[in-house]
């Protein structure tokens, strides 16, 4: 099974038949997978907490039901000034 749809021989076949044939990329659509947050791909950057500012971050994410990302985006655009 895949998606609730019985894999049988004909639709392994059938796909087949199509992947060789070849994909319009101009039709396909974007499936899942990151939202772009900004003029390009985000980079990731570790940063270490101490158990406290980690708590009172948590605390705002819940609060402003969003992540701990969020906040510390906001928090460094707000602070550098920046876009």
């Amino acid at each position: 099974m895949s998606g609730g749809v019985p894999v049988t021989d004909e639709l392994v076949a059938r796909l087949a038949d199509e992947a060789e044939a070849g994909y319009d990329v101009e039709v396909l659509r974007r499936r899942g997978g990151r939202r772009p947050i900004g003029s390009a791909p985000g980079e990731v950057v570790p940063v270490r907490l101490d158990p406290e500012l980690r708590a009172a971050l948590a605390s705002r994410a819940a609060a402003d039901h969003t992540n701990a990302s969020e906040v510390i985006r906001q928090a460094l655009r707000a602070w550098l000034d920046v876009a």
